[in-house]
């Protein structure tokens, strides 16, 4: 299939603000998809309420836009009902890290086989650019005209202990590598998170004087670095992109299908 078979073009122009990176993690989703070479009745995405959740009404495959948050609990019971089914969850700061924060943990900690998309561009977007759990230290935002004193969650980090097993980082900048670390986190069995960073220009951009979309891009260039470089042991200010974690652990679903067998007098 085509790279716009996978489209529901008839919903286009997109709704998202001119410079949002978040047209760019669907065109590298889609790319991924394409290469995998998955079939649309065999996908599901399921998002909540942000900026980013608005991405599963420009995909041709069967979607669920639910509430803010509880994406990651849905996907979950679609998952255990229809374990042959490929669910990916795009999500941004608040569905993800704020009040689906829980969630997170806990589907990380189940190791069920989702694919959930964190999208960080460090603010609220779609509800008047407040500061998130992502926004970090010293961030000017329309909740903080005073600049934040909150510390921001390394998703990376938040991943890895709470035992997902893929966790990656990548930008908007990177395209290809954002493509190609999307298609990793879909082929893994089990939980896996890829964290991308995004810009704002809109709030997050405009409200910290950064500049608009272009400056924003060759920001995420200039002050991220593949994981385990030497620029990182120069500058450790340089945030790392690239698979962090890739293990294999026993799959949440799997699990839960030989508990039922015992349950129901089978050997397993």
């Amino acid at each position: 299939m085509a790279v716009k078979d996978y489209l529901r073009e008839r919903f286009f122009p997109h709704l998202w603000c001119p410079g949002c990176g978040h047209g760019e993690v669907l065109g590298g989703l889609i790319r991924a998809i394409e290469r995998l070479g998955l079939r649309k009745n065999d996908i599901v995405m399921v998002s909540g309420i942000g900026c980013s959740s608005r991405i599963v009404g420009y995909v041709d495959f069967h979607t669920m836009h639910t509430i803010h948050g509880r994406a990651l609990a849905f996907a979950t019971g679609v998952k255990l009902a229809r374990p042959e089914l490929t669910l990916i969850v795009p999500m941004g700061d608040g569905d993800a890290l704020a009040i689906g924060g829980n969630h997170f943990i806990h589907a990380a900690r189940r190791n069920i086989d989702l694919t959930a998309i964190v999208m960080n561009n460090r603010i609220y977007g779609m509800t008047g650019g407040q500061f998130s759990p992502l926004s970090g230290v010293n961030v000017s935002a329309t909740t903080a005209p005073f600049r934040t004193i909150d510390k921001s969650f390394d998703i990376v980090e938040l991943s890895r202990a709470a035992g997902a097993t893929f966790v990656a980082r990548s930008t908007t900048y990177h395209a290809q590598h954002l493509s190609e670390v999307i298609e990793k986190a879909i082929r893994h069995k089990g939980f896996s998170v890829v964290e991308v960073l995004t810009q704002c220009p809109t709030y997050f951009g405009r409200k910290n004087r950064i500049g608009d979309a272009p400056e924003m891009v060759k920001w995420l260039k200039d002050h991220t670095t593949p994981v385990g470089s030497k620029a990182k042991q120069e500058n450790p200010a340089l945030i790392e992109r690239g698979v962090f974690v890739d293990l294999e652990a026993p799959e949440y679903c799997e699990e839960y299908g030989r508990l039922v067998e015992r349950a129901m007098g089978g050997r397993r």
